[in-house]
């Protein structure tokens, strides 16, 4: 109740700072307890960090924090101060977080696991760093550029070619060949369970439906499903008779309820139904304001 006390403070960046330092000590427990006790190197800066410090005694969360020092000045450049703030505070955070949780035996020596699991606790974290506007430094910088310039390109994918290239040279450093192969699998988990947290949570349904009893249809799925239809114009090659098609986008628990109400109406009707990813505008999220 405090934090309403304050005078001119905003709560809502309040409760975004705080986010984002539980995601960066998630982060952070990721390296400390999963992934670099293992040997692993999982891509980014977080694997350049882990390889260096086998040849330097400078701390893994050090080596990442100094490492980053080129990338927050790119952030400054590309985004702004605003952002790069948020940046900056995030980079800290997951530095002190891995030196402090380095101090803590491993969780698991067994490499298979302290890639599968380091590799979810990273994306947990770098997801809801993401999510809370802001970055962890390092190749997520890069990648944010990329998206600017494909944005049909998504996060982990353009992280996994990243990582990819990385995790080649680990095998150089650490003259082990399963080391780089434990590596991969810390990265295809990272990046699934990344664009989970990123985009899983806004997985629809996108139906279209032809029918002869499309107002019929139409009348009952904004009645009892409540959600938006779209009518769209169409003429069939064949009998060239015009037709309303009708396009509706609905969460993916919901979506059996406009099947049933096809079938109900019409069970000659023609009916697709695939998967949407990503939905921006009323009802789900903002265009402007969440896009990563």
């Amino acid at each position: 109740m405090w934090i309403f006390c304050l005078d001119g403070v905003n709560v809502s960046v309040i409760k975004r700072y705080f986010y984002i330092a539980v995601a960066c000590m998630v982060y952070g427990a990721g390296i400390s307890l999963f992934i670099d006790p293992n040997n692993l190197a999982p891509g980014g800066l977080t694997g350049l960090s882990v390889m260096v410090n086998r040849i330097l005694p400078i701390e893994t969360g050090t080596l990442y924090l100094i490492f980053n020092i080129p990338i927050i000045f790119l952030a400054i450049k590309k985004f702004g101060m605003k952002f790069a703030t948020s940046t900056i505070y995030a980079i800290l955070l997951v530095s002190v977080a891995t030196n402090f949780f380095s101090g803590f035996s491993p969780v698991t020596e067994e490499p298979v696991l302290g890639a599968f699991f380091g590799g979810i606790l990273i994306a947990v974290g770098m997801g809801y760093v993401f999510r809370n506007h802001a970055t962890t430094g390092g190749v997520d910088i890069i990648i944010k550029c990329l998206r600017k310039k494909f944005p049909h390109l998504k996060t982990g994918t353009l992280m996994l070619i990243i990582d990819a290239v990385i995790v080649s040279v680990s095998g150089i450093v650490f003259g082990n060949l399963e080391s780089v192969l434990y590596s991969i699998i810390a990265i295809l988990s990272t990046s699934y369970v990344l664009d989970k947290v990123l985009y899983g949570h806004e997985e629809a349904r996108l139906i279209y439906v032809i029918s002869d009893y499309s107002k019929e249809i139409t009348e009952r799925v904004l009645k009892e499903v409540y959600i938006g239809v779209t009518l769209l114009k169409g003429s069939g090659a064949y009998e060239n008779k015009e037709k309303k098609i009708m396009l509706c986008v609905v969460k993916k628990q919901m979506a059996h309820k406009v099947e049933e109400i096809v079938r109900q109406e019409d069970t000659k009707a023609f009916m697709i139904i695939t998967s949407a990813s990503e939905i921006y505008g009323e009802g789900y999220k903002s265009y402007f304001g969440e896009r990563i």
